[in-house]
């Protein structure tokens, strides 16, 4: 489905960490890449997000990686990728070559592998920015990891922080925040369990996975609110369960800049298309003549 040219560009452009976008809307971490391009035009996107880089290649996490639930999909893929080397030699230009906006996800074991990628990825080119993926329990270690991707991260290359599902978000968001960070991604992945009807042990190969999908979209919005609630001037990316333009429009009246697409992608990979023209409608029946006019709308008294 394409986007009607009535709506195309019609009060959807959005600023994200100093980045001027064509939609709120990216894909998420891993949720997407060159297959999707048959199905919708890339270039049209907000940003793509890549599947999260680390600085040796790593096989993944054992099959099977991805189970069904009422509502929701638990996945386990394990950071699955070729590496830096791999990754700035065969994917990112792929990216580059067709001028598609991208925003490189990385991870790392330790302080010093994290700059590293910063640095290398960072002056590649082509990149938008760099999506830090947290694991970190706490505040201070979020602070530490955030300081030093923004300090060796190239001058002008926005860092975005992917917050961790476990804690405090607002904690966490603030920690990022004060270390650096342009932006922070709020509502990625939720830890679950699904078990084996036959076996009656853990269906994934890796035990336990994170769930998404339209099952944790209420959770998702929990978090992104309680973040916008404790700090408004923090740039939030939401993601959770996006299926709809309406969704989209939830996400940016609890505090959301943009968003982030992920588990419909697999069952729908035009869903950028539809959801667009979607979001365009339910701003137009609202009299909201931009994305920028419906953030924090939930925060206001009627």
């Amino acid at each position: 489905m394409s986007v009607p040219s009535t709506t195309a560009g019609h009060g959807l452009d959005t600023s994200l960490a100093g980045l001027h976008l064509a939609s709120p809307l990216l894909t998420a971490a891993g949720c997407g890449g060159p297959e999707l391009a048959p199905f919708t035009d890339l270039t049209r996107l907000g940003a793509l997000v890549t599947r999260t880089v680390t600085s040796d290649p790593k096989a993944g996490a054992p099959s099977p990686r991805l189970a069904e639930t009422p509502s929701g999909l638990l996945s386990a893929v394990g950071e699955q990728n070729p590496g830096l080397q791999g990754f700035l030699a065969t994917e990112l230009p792929w990216y580059a070559q067709r001028g598609i906006r991208t925003i490189v996800s990385i991870s790392a074991d330790s302080l010093a592998e994290h700059g590293e990628l910063a640095r290398r990825i960072g002056a590649a080119p082509g990149v938008a920015a760099l999506e830090v993926r947290l694991g970190t329990p706490d505040g201070y270690q979020t602070g530490k990891v955030v300081h030093v991707v923004s300090r060796d991260a190239p001058r002008g290359v926005p860092v975005l922080a992917k917050l961790p599902p476990a804690g405090d978000p607002a904690e966490h968001a603030r920690a990022a925040m004060d270390n650096g960070a342009d932006a922070v991604v709020v509502g990625a992945g939720f830890p679950g369990l699904v078990v084996d009807p036959h076996t009656l042990r853990p269906l994934l190969g890796a035990g336990v996975g994170l769930l998404s999908g339209p099952a944790v979209h209420p959770l998702a919005l929990r978090a992104v609110y309680d973040v916008h609630a404790a700090a408004a001037d923090v740039p939030v990316v939401g993601v959770g369960g996006i299926r709809t333009g309406f969704d989209v429009l939830a996400m940016l009246a609890a505090g959301a800049t943009a968003v982030q697409l992920g588990s419909v992608l697999y069952s729908d990979p035009g869903a950028p298309d539809r959801i667009v023209a979607e979001l365009a409608e339910e701003l137009e029946r609202r009299d909201l003549e931009s994305v920028a006019d419906a953030v924090g709308l939930a925060h206001e008294r009627p």
